[in-house]
Parts: C-alpha cells; sequence; structure tokens
C-alpha cells in the first residue's frame, strides 16, 4: 500500500534503521523510541492487526519478537523490555507491528504513558548496528 508508511519502510521506499530482515519480517528502530533501541517488527505483507495476521506468520513473527527481545538485554544491557500490540485504538499506523521496548528497573516507564526519546547524531544508526550484529 503506498500510502502505508510501513509499507514504504519495507519497500526500501522510505529510510529505517534496520535490524531484522526475513522473508516475511521487518523489524527497524522507532523514529520516536520510548527508550533507545526500541524497535518495530512489522510483517512484509500489508496487515492492519493481530487478529488478520495470517496463520503461517504467527510462529515466525512471535519468534522474531522473542530474538529482539532477547537482544535488547543481551546488546543494550537492557535489563529486560515491554513488548506491545495495538490493535485499532492507540495504532499510530494502520499495519500491524509490535514494540519491543528496553527496559531497566527505575527507567520512569510507568502504564501506558510512553514519554519519548531522541537520538543524537548518527546514534539510531548505531543502535540498528549493534542489533543488526546481536541478529545475525
Amino acid at each position: 500500500m503506498s500510502d502505508c508508511v510501513f509499507c514504504r519502510i519495507v519497500a526500501g521506499d522510505l529510510a529505517a534503521d534496520l535490524v531484522l530482515e526475513t522473508e516475511d519480517l521487518v523489524g527497524f528502530l522507532d523514529q520516536r523510541p520510548v527508550f533507545k533501541g526500541h524497535v518495530l517488527l512489522v510483517p512484509r505483507e500489508h496487515v492492519v492487526t493481530l487478529p488478520d495476521l495470517p496463520a503461517p506468520l504467527r510462529d515466525p513473527f512471535l519468534a522474531a519478537a522473542q530474538r529482539i527481545a532477547t537482544a535488547v538485554v543481551d546488546e543494550l544491557g537492557a535489563q529486560g523490555s515491554f513488548v506491545a500490540i495495538n490493535n485499532t485504538v492507540s495504532q499510530s499506523v494502520p499495519h500491524l507491528h509490535l514494540h519491543v521496548v528496553p527496559r531497566t528497573k527505575g527507567d520512569g516507564l510507568r502504564g501506558f504513558f510512553w514519554p519519548r526519546q531522541k537520538y543524537a547524531d548518527g546514534e539510531r544508526a548505531a543502535y540498528a548496528a549493534r542489533l543488526r550484529a546481536a541478529l545475525g
């Protein structure tokens, strides 16, 4: 879908800091991260919500989310992660995307108020490179 920002990223028409690419999925850093290293995982196929995800993609989607959640701990030094999917309500882009947010105790994240961070110049690319290396 040419009007979908995530489809444009998947197609390579819009720049993103990719951390994972498979035949069916793409993971990239959120432009407005809750914390640095915040990854969005999307199916290459335009799917709007989790209930719309085709059965053959369910296991690869969750397996990739597990790998990313592990990578933010192993590579970025997070103590854990927050993993979430919004369906329709609070879904800023109508294309299924799973958030993997690195977490540490005392990081200030409470409830569903997600203050956003900014990367310094070149910092987002460095985070993407570290996660790409961890995800091999």
